[in-house]
């Protein structure tokens, strides 16, 4: 029996490839909002994030989650991912 592939994606922060299980997905939904997506299934433009600060920061600071997604992500927006990623980081430990 032929083992299963992994799908892999790349942190937008860190541009470093990842199974996609250990990476947090962030969505664009046709809305405009920008939120984390538990389940990697909501509807919209997805990118991937490593769940520490770090990579967020990284994003942030090279405006990679504006290029993702084609349009301007707000102060309040990166408050809220800063939120969900310190979750994040608090359950991986």
């Amino acid at each position: 029996m032929k083992p299963r592939k992994i799908p892999m994606r790349m942190c937008v922060g860190c541009r470093e490839m990842k199974p996609k299980k250990e990476l947090l997905r962030v969505v664009r939904t046709p809305e405009g909002e920008i939120l984390i997506d538990p389940t990697g299934k909501k509807s919209g433009r997805g990118a991937y994030l490593c769940a520490s600060s770090e990579c967020l920061k990284m994003a942030r600071k090279q405006r990679q989650l504006e290029r993702a997604f084609e349009c301007a992500v707000d102060a309040a927006a990166y408050e809220g991912l800063e939120a969900s990623v310190r979750a994040a980081e608090g359950a991986a430990e």
